[in-house]
């Protein structure tokens, strides 16, 4: 059974920062805004995809509706870890996203091995419903990082996260087995995104302007998808470029016997 079921309906504005800006809005965000109770924790998800990267090539696409399927966990993973199983749809730039709670080992079962579901709430239908709707969804990408989020003082709806240390992995698809991954930000960056119910605080909007930090297009997964495919482009061209300087020489050293 799940422990508890959580629905969101918010705006999330993306942003990089680098170090100097981090430091000069963390600082002014103090004023209103304080770190949750669990400050700095290690987000570990698993995204789900098809086996030609349907929902992330579409998700990159900007079309006005998207989802994504994935299995979270925080901190290092164990088979009676609490997990999420979370559908994230995108909708005329409004986020939704449903997710339902239980121990990883019976989450991942579920997703992977085709074992029962972690309850019958509506969300486990929907969840069903995506899994059903796509063409053999499986484990497709790791994606891991550190966070620190903030929360408003007079209003708990408004939220701030900090993201470093932001890695992909492709080949490590069980959060319970440890695994390094390629960096997606550059040294000294931080993703951060503004979570807001309704409209952002004025002084923040005029901080932010200050500061020139900017909203920018930014999705972990997408990112990684990308890394990985210029990887895999930039591996088959020096493939092809050995193949052919093989078969250069061969015809050199027949040329020359002859």
């Amino acid at each position: 059974m799940s422990k508890y079921i959580e629905v969101f309906k918010r705006t999330e504005i993306k942003y990089l920062l680098d170090s100097d800006q981090y430091r000069k809005l963390f600082s002014f965000l103090e004023g209103f805004a304080r770190v949750d109770d669990y400050g700095l924790t290690r987000i570990n998800n698993i995204y789900f995809d098809t086996p030609n990267f349907q929902m992330i090539r579409t998700s990159l696409d900007k079309p006005l509706y998207k989802e994504k399927l994935r299995l979270r966990t925080y901190g290092p993973t164990k088979d009676s870890t609490n997990s999420f199983i979370e559908i994230k749809k995108k909708y005329d730039g409004i986020v939704y996203k449903r997710r339902i709670s239980g121990e990883y080992k019976a989450a991942y079962d579920y997703l992977v091995n085709n074992k029962k579901p972690l309850d019958d709430s509506q969300i486990s239908r929907e969840i069903a419903g995506v899994l059903d709707m796509y063409d053999s969804l499986r484990p497709a990408m790791r994606i891991s990082y550190d966070r620190v989020a903030m929360a408003g003082i007079k209003d708990p709806e408004f939220r701030v996260t900090f993201d470093t240390n932001i890695t992909w992995n492709k080949d490590v698809l069980d959060l319970r087995e440890d695994a390094g991954g390629v960096p997606i930000l550059e040294e000294g960056q931080y993703m951060m995104e503004i979570k807001v119910a309704n409209a952002m605080p004025l002084e923040l909007t005029r901080k932010l302007s200050e500061l020139r930090i900017f909203p920018t297009s930014f999705s972990k997964y997408g990112r990684g998808y990308q890394q990985m495919m210029k990887m895999r482009m930039a591996k088959e061209t020096a493939s092809v470029v050995n193949r052919e300087l093989i078969e250069i020489r061969n015809n050199k050293e027949v040329r020359a016997y002859a």
